[in-house]
């Protein structure tokens, strides 16, 4: 799965926005390059909310540099996952991540890992999904963005 059949996949989503960080987007400089999918399409950016999907195309010196995406065509694509599915997924529930993180190698690639960073808040990733991990990663993009939309329609109530 290339970084744009997984961009194209979340464009076709229901209420999707799909925002590639860049120049005079009001974006910091380090995320250029990477994108945000929300739902809400038409509502501001604070209205949207958190993004569902992230696909990040670079390290981030000092934050999150640890899946090695600085070298050419790497790219990493980040999922929030319900606490239920994080839990099957990892063996471990998200609170417990800071425990179970030693030892993983998040450069690898075309597996689902909890996310470097962000597995605390429920979050796991995929380093270049290939064929091992792109039906599943669909799958798991669609039901967080099923769950994105659960949470606009709360908020709009």
């Amino acid at each position: 799965m290339t970084e744009t059949e997984i961009l194209d996949h979340l464009r076709d989503l229901d209420d999707v926005v799909v925002q590639t960080a860049g120049p005079g987007d009001g974006s910091p400089e380090a995320a250029w390059g990477d994108s945000f999918a929300t739902v809400g399409a038409g509502r501001s950016l604070a209205e949207r909310g958190q993004p569902f999907t992230t696909v990040v195309t670079k390290d981030y010196p000092g934050f999150d540099a640890v899946s090695a995406l600085s070298a050419p065509g790497r790219f990493r694509v980040n999922v929030q996952l319900d606490r239920a599915t994080f839990r099957s997924s990892f063996g471990f529930a998200p609170r417990e991540a800071g425990s179970h993180l030693d030892g993983i190698d998040f450069a690898e690639s075309d597996v689902l890992l909890p996310h470097p960073t962000y597995a605390g808040q429920s979050w796991a990733c995929v380093v270049l999904p290939g064929e091992r991990t792109s039906d599943l990663l669909r799958d798991l993009v669609d039901r967080a963005h099923a769950a994105a939309l659960a949470r606009l329609a709360r908020r709009a109530e």
